[in-house]
């Protein structure tokens, strides 16, 4: 899943992770930007090459969990198009499904659940994608989740659809 911050990857990413579990029986794993930045990726800043090297490590994580059966749903702004490309090609086009969680910037900035854009507006924080740095949406994503067109539980039930539609569940 990728989006702006703010967008819902992370709800929506849980809320996967609970119907792919509990209804599906399958063993899943929520591969969130911000936990794995905690532990895996602590040694990186947000410069570019820094969030190239982010997304590279979680994705290969990904791959080695996909390639031993277990479901990867990860929640990472990937801004660059070139590093979601990169990472359909390290786990392989047909275990990887982008999801785009569209949100526009205006209703992130009014989410704003970590307060993060408002720092960055006031000038207290640097290269925040959106603001200072660029969000590439995907052109031609698998699928795409509107968060803004209802809750949480409708954005779940149109992913939840879309990837039955693609044969991925």
């Amino acid at each position: 899943m990728t989006g702006l911050p703010g967008s819902g990857k992370s709800t929506l990413a849980k809320l996967l992770e609970a119907e792919l579990r509990g209804r599906l029986g399958r063993y899943v794993e929520v591969l969130d930007g911000d936990e794995v930045r905690k532990g895996l990726s602590r040694d990186l800043g947000l410069s570019k090459e820094d969030r190239e090297e982010h997304a590279r490590r979680v994705s290969y994580v990904a791959k080695v969990l996909a390639r031993n059966g277990v479901v990867a749903v990860v929640a990472l702004i990937s801004p660059y198009r070139s590093s979601r490309a990169e990472a359909r090609e390290m786990i392989g086009a047909e275990r990887f499904v982008e999801v785009f969680v569209k949100a526009p910037l205006s209703v992130c900035e009014q989410r704003d659940p970590k307060g993060l854009y408002a720092k960055a507006r006031r000038g207290e924080i640097n290269n925040m994608t959106g603001i200072q740095d660029p969000y590439e949406a995907p052109e031609t994503p698998d699928l795409t989740v509107d968060t803004t067109a209802g809750g949480p539980e409708a954005s779940l039930e149109g992913l939840v659809m879309g990837l039955r539609r693609l044969g991925k569940i």
